[in-house]
């Protein structure tokens, strides 16, 4: 026969014994004290905190990257228990967001550094659980919050002309702080800095002033990276489709046009660049030029087919390769039936082969000002 215990029940006025473990209600000794203790990852203030690889994770960055940016410049975690992994809070992260603003506007790490210590920056929103609390959405906040990385720990600090990158990082000898800014974005494949950025440029600077001196530079650099080292084709790509955006946002955003004939502009056939050409016509918009945009998808008949039914007071037809710059495809449509001006840009075509009507623009400046000065006099 097996033997049950069973525990006494208590009696008013007089202490229930003990249980075994040191606690009366038999739970282990020490379980309150745990209880009490704050959970993983929250401090006893209740606000949260999060490991170097929670941080690395939500600002895009290499957990390497932040204990360089805490040993160089002193951005790590401001309370750190001995005994214990470090962790950052609400300001230390909204520190590191306030360096990422200034690296993506072209600064130096250390200026990055000193601008993020000396800026009071905003923390990070708290979502309130109280359903009658207005919350603050982002476009209430003071700027926007960069939450996706400008750079990783291979690329810290973009390459200047002459240094040893290991087709790593982008010569952009005398470029700008915002070229810089733009370079540093493309590189973490930060797709939505890339527009912002040029959009900004684009409202604050203009267009031309965009390509020539942010947008073109970092064109060319990502180029001869991926020449050099034979990789960065997706930089490439999403530089490029990102700045086909953020010129067509200019284009949707652009006045009334005063010309009554439009210009058309397309690319010749086949000829698959056409970002220049999104340029032009984004400059042309802000100069107040009505035009009819088509991309490099339109055939050969589609193109004479919009020529026609537009009556177009000039053509403008973009080739990049002379594979596909020919001469015979001015007169495959009727611009002398339209008494248009017909124009070529772009490096594929050979003035010698041009027919004498047809006249060549050169740099992006030269073709916004020949058109305009066609079309509005």
């Amino acid at each position: 026969m097996s033997r049950v215990t069973t525990r006494p029940e208590p009696v008013a006025g007089v202490d229930a014994p003990e249980a075994p473990g040191g606690s009366p209600t038999g739970d282990p000794a020490g379980a309150s004290e745990a209880s009490a203790e704050e959970p993983e990852g929250i401090a006893l203030d209740d606000e949260p905190r999060l490991s170097v690889a929670a941080v690395a994770r939500r600002l895009g960055v290499a957990p390497a990257t932040l204990r360089t940016w805490d040993r160089r410049y002193g951005l790590g975690p401001s309370d750190h228990t001995s005994g214990r992994h470090r962790r950052y809070g609400p300001d230390d992260i909204a520190r590191l967001e306030q360096m990422q603003r200034a690296l993506l506007r072209g600064a130096s790490p250390m200026e990055a550094a000193r601008y993020a210590r000396t800026v009071a920056a905003p923390p990070p929103q708290r979502r309130s659980d109280d359903p009658n609390e207005p919350s603050v959405g982002p476009e209430e906040a003071d700027g926007p919050l960069l939450l996706s990385g400008v750079l990783d720990s291979g690329d810290e600090e973009l390459a200047l002309a002459g240094a040893n990158t290991g087709g790593r990082g982008l010569k952009l000898s005398g470029a700008g702080p915002r070229a810089r800014g733009l370079g540093r974005a493309a590189l973490a494949l930060d797709s939505w800095s890339v527009q912002q950025l040029l959009i900004e440029s684009m409202d604050g600077d203009g267009v031309l002033r965009t390509w020539q001196e942010m947008l073109q530079p970092v064109l060319r650099a990502v180029s001869e990276r991926r020449q050099r080292s034979g990789t960065g084709v997706e930089v490439l790509q999403l530089l490029n489709d990102c700045a086909s955006t953020a010129l067509r946002s200019v284009i949707a955003r652009a006045p009334k046009p005063e010309n009554p004939r439009p210009v058309v502009l397309a690319p010749v056939p086949g000829e698959g660049q056409e970002l220049e050409l999104v340029a032009l016509a984004a400059a042309l918009a802000a100069n107040r030029v009505g035009h009819r945009l088509f991309g490099a998808a339109l055939p050969r008949e589609g193109l004479a087919a919009a020529v026609k039914r537009s009556a177009p007071a000039a053509v403008v037809l973009w080739a990049d390769q002379p594979y596909y710059a020919a001469p015979r495809v001015l007169d495959d449509i009727p611009i002398t039936r339209q008494r248009a001006r017909a124009f070529v840009a772009g490096a594929g075509w050979s003035p010698e082969a041009l027919p004498a009507h047809v006249e060549q623009l050169g740099s992006l400046e030269t073709a916004v000002s020949r058109v305009s000065a066609t079309v509005l006099g």
